[in-house]
């Protein structure tokens, strides 16, 4: 590709990027209660507008499996038993809670995404994960299950399985073999074409077969089983049908202001997030503005809930793929948004065709990774502490919300490092003392390094001189050392092309796990005054 045009990759890009976005726009508005075109409406608005508003270089701006926990959540709260009513006054919640990411980003509060504990944010996403899959299980079967709860519903899978519709499961059958099973096959072909639209190719040809679009009855064995158009995708007649207006009636009720905290805090942090790991995957190693990105992400959330989208982040999946798939910059972005806007607009016909159960397929697929074995796995490799961490955070937003759940993660964390010696007069104040000998500058960390004062690090690091080669943290003077800032620090240093990291004074801590970036303590009598 002629560098002199690197619009032409964007349009490839984007228009693979719409692919794989299409269809899990479409899964994640329907496992978010809301209407199919809700998801959409974000990620057009996240293409056309954010693309040109500051957004992060490389990544794509839609709804993401993450906030479909909240989203559903003030959907069946805010509505009461009416899915209406909650949906346009989950839209208000959005309108605030889009104003709130836009006062973060004025007050450069960006950094937020730093203080998160990486086990504490992979718990939370477990636990979405396996949210996801306990009620997209049941919707794959083809049955209605009678529990609303994460746990009930889980409970009552086997249930469905003896109860479950065999065209409406065969469908969504055939649609996991593909998503888990595609990506095994070596041939080149396949890391061009996204397993998402491959399940879709297949599954509406089944569905035509099947007479979705027509209620019937069939028998299997001696058992009748009803079939017809609930099972499929319903869009509104005409793209402006599409628009949905957000209701203030409610938008300061205690409910209301729960799931405002929820959206702006945990969007927030899920997009920053985001956003840094797309940047440690830029082959040109660019750095992002994160409160750039975050202002242009509350804009494009303000604009989308105003029409009826769903919550909006940098959403890491869609934006790997654009960067494998050559990107250049934020026009890919802005090309899957219109994609997107051009199918909704001209082939709805087509897309009224997608059964249910092929979108399940998708979000149970996406919850498993979420919540896979192998996420325990990398989490107690790097220690038994973060896996405590972890876990905790997933049990508890299971058995109570997102909210609670993370807010256990931050609290055992914290209390875990006043039992590893850190001073509660250090938790927000990092002492660092500095020296410089020719390019090379030197940060002593005394007391703790951890992830309430890393902040204070970061910031000495970035007031550097422009002439440092050599940056050397020695942690010879503190006794707790966490993973988060061994993580970012490490992170950090990927993103420069020009200098050098280099983490010294840890050979007398004693390690949590072999990880290379595993948490450390000390003990005090060791520590030089």
């Amino acid at each position: 590709m002629s560098s002199s045009q690197p619009w032409k990759a964007d349009l490839a890009s984007g228009f693979l990027v719409f692919l794989i976005a299409l269809p899990l726009c479409l899964g994640i508005s329907m496992a978010s209660g809301v209407p199919p075109t809700s998801g959409l409406v974000t990620a057009i608005v996240g293409g056309l507008l954010a693309s040109f508003l500051g957004s992060a270089r490389l990544t794509i701006k839609g709804p993401a499996a993450g906030l479909i926990v909240i989203a559903l959540g003030a959907v069946t709260e805010l509505g009461a038993g009416d899915p209406v009513a909650g949906y346009h006054r989950m839209l208000a919640v959005g309108v605030v809670a889009a104003v709130i990411q836009i006062v973060f980003a004025l007050t450069k509060a960006g950094v937020v995404g730093d203080l998160m504990p990486s086990a504490v944010v992979h718990g939370m996403l477990a636990a979405i994960g396996v949210i996801i899959v306990s009620k997209q299980a049941h919707v794959l079967l083809g049955v209605v299950p009678e529990g609303k709860e994460p746990l009930h519903l889980l409970a009552e899978v086997p249930h469905s399985l003896l109860n479950l519709n065999p065209e409406v499961f065969l469908i969504g059958a055939v649609g996991l073999l593909i998503l888990f099973g595609l990506p095994l096959l070596r041939a080149k072909w396949v890391r061009m074409v996204p397993a998402q639209m491959v399940v879709l190719v297949v599954a509406v040809p089944m569905a035509l077969l099947f007479d979705l679009q027509h209620p019937h009855s069939y028998a299997v064995a001696d058992h009748t089983y009803s079939i017809g158009p609930n099972f499929l995708i319903r869009l509104p007649a005409s793209l402006l049908s599409a628009i949905a207006l957000p209701d203030f009636s409610q938008v300061f009720s205690g409910t209301s202001l729960k799931y405002i905290v929820m959206f702006a805090l945990v969007g927030t942090i899920e997009s920053l997030l985001s956003v840094t790991a797309v940047d440690s995957l830029d082959p040109e190693k660019r750095t992002s503005d994160l409160n750039k990105d975050l202002l242009a992400t509350g804009v494009a959330n303000l604009v989308a809930a105003s029409l009826g989208g769903l919550p909006m982040i940098s959403e890491i999946v869609r934006s790997k793929a654009n960067i494998d798939n050559g990107a250049k910059s934020h026009l890919s972005n802005f090309f899957h948004g219109a994609f997107l806007l051009a199918s909704l607009a001209l082939v709805p016909a087509l897309l009224q065709m997608i059964p249910l159960t092929a979108l399940a397929a998708m979000l149970i697929y996406t919850g498993l990774r979420l919540a896979s074995p192998k996420e325990f796995m990398h989490v107690y490799h790097i220690g038994a502490e973060q896996l405590l961490i972890f876990v905790v955070t997933m049990l508890v937003t299971l058995t109570t919300d997102l909210l609670v759940g993370v807010g256990a993660g931050l609290v055992l964390k914290a209390a875990l490092h006043v039992k590893n010696g850190a001073p509660l007069s250090r938790f927000f104040n990092a002492v660092v003392h500095e020296e410089r000998d020719g390019d090379t500058v030197t940060l002593s960390v005394h007391d703790a390094a951890i992830f309430t004062n890393y902040l204070g690090l970061k910031r000495r690091i970035a007031t550097l001189e422009p002439d440092v080669r050599r940056v050397v943290v020695d942690f010879d003077n503190a006794w707790v050392v966490d993973h988060t800032v061994l993580a970012k620090l490490d992170g950090l240093s990927r993103t420069w092309n020009d200098r050098t990291l280099e983490l010294v004074g840890l050979d007398d801590h004693e390690a949590s796990s072999h990880h290379p970036l595993a948490a450390r303590r000390k003990d005090r009598r060791l520590v030089t005054a």
